[in-house]
C-alpha cells in the first residue's frame, strides 16, 4: 500500500497539469517559444496592461523620473495601513480622538501605522502633482493622448479629496478649524456654495454628522473612484502606445 501511495504522489504533478482545473486558470502552455510568451501576455490581466511596444527614450530614468510607479506605490502604502487603521478607529465625536491617543500610548507600532499612513499620504500628494507636471512639462497631454490626461487630472482632484477628507478623522483642534474653514470656503461655490457645504457637513456645523461623511468618503467612495480610474488610465497608456516621448523621439520613430 506504502509503494501505491508513492506511485500516485509521483503522478499527481502530471495529474495537475493535465487536470482542467489546472488548464482553467494557465490556459497557455510554458513560455518557451514566442507563440506561448505571447499568450501569456494576452491572457494575463497584469500583464496585459503593459504596452506591445515601448519607446526606447521613455525607458531613461532621468525621463519619467518613476514619479508614476511612486505615486501607485503611495497608495498601495496607504490601501494597507489605511485598512489596519479602520480596526483601531470609530467615527464618533466622543471616540475619535481618544483612540488616535490610545493608537500612540496603547498599541503595538501603532504610532508607527499612522505616522507611515500620513507621510505616506503627504508624499502621495507631491508624487502625483510632479507626475503631472513632468507630463505636462514633456507634452504627454498631447494627441492622441488628450483623454488620458483629463484622467489624470481628475486622479489629481481625488488624490486631494482624500487627503482632505482624512484631515478631520483625528478630530483634534487642528483638523476641527481646518475642515470648518474649508468648508466654509466650499460654501461660496457659485450658485451653489450652501448645498455643497451642506452635502459636506450635513449639519450647519461641524459635528457628529461631518465625521461620519468624511470618514465614509475617505474610507470607501474615494479609494473606489480612484482604483477604477487607475484601471483606466493603466489601460489608456496602453492603448495610446506606451509612454509619451518628446516629439523629436516620436517623429525618428516614425
Amino acid at each position: 500500500m506504502i509503494s501505491r501511495l508513492r506511485q500516485q504522489l509521483r503522478q499527481f504533478p502530471d495529474m495537475l497539469l493535465q487536470s482542467n482545473v489546472w488548464r482553467s486558470v494557465f490556459r497557455q502552455g510554458y513560455p518557451d517559444n514566442d507563440e506561448n510568451r505571447s499568450l501569456v501576455v494576452m491572457n494575463s490581466v497584469f500583464l496585459h496592461f503593459h504596452p506591445v511596444k515601448v519607446k526606447t527614450n521613455t525607458l531613461r530614468p532621468a525621463y519619467t523620473l518613476g514619479l508614476g510607479i511612486i505615486s501607485l506605490f503611495l497608495f498601495l502604502i496607504l490601501i494597507f495601513t489605511g485598512g489596519v487603521l479602520t480596526f483601531l478607529y470609530l467615527p464618533t465625536t466622543e471616540q475619535a480622538y481618544i483612540f488616535i491617543q490610545e493608537l500612540h500610548t496603547s498599541v503595538p507600532f501603532g504610532a508607527l501605522l499612522r505616522n507611515a499612513h500620513r507621510w505616506a499620504a503627504h508624499l502621495m500628494v507631491l508624487s502625483v502633482f510632479l507626475h503631472m507636471m513632468r507630463v505636462f512639462y514633456t507634452g504627454g497631454y498631447k494627441h492622441p493622448r488628450e483623454f488620458n490626461w483629463v484622467i489624470g487630472v481628475i486622479l489629481l482632484v481625488i488624490t486631494f479629496l482624500l487627503s482632505f477628507t482624512g484631515y478631520l478623522l483625528p478630530w483634534d483642534q487642528l483638523s476641527f478649524w481646518a475642515i470648518t474653514v474649508g468648508t466654509n470656503i466650499a460654501g461660496y461655490t457659485p450658485f451653489m456654495g450652501a448645498e455643497v457645504r451642506a452635502l459636506l457637513l450635513g449639519s450647519t456645523t461641524v459635528g457628529g454628522e461631518a465625521l461620519l461623511r468624511f470618514y465614509v468618503l475617505h474610507l470607501v467612495l474615494l479609494p473606489a473612484l480612484l482604483i477604477i480610474l487607475l484601471g483606466v488610465h493603466f489601460w489608456r497608456i496602453r492603448k495610446d502606445g506606451g509612454l509619451s516621448a518628446p516629439l523629436h523621439a516620436e517623429e525618428v520613430e516614425k
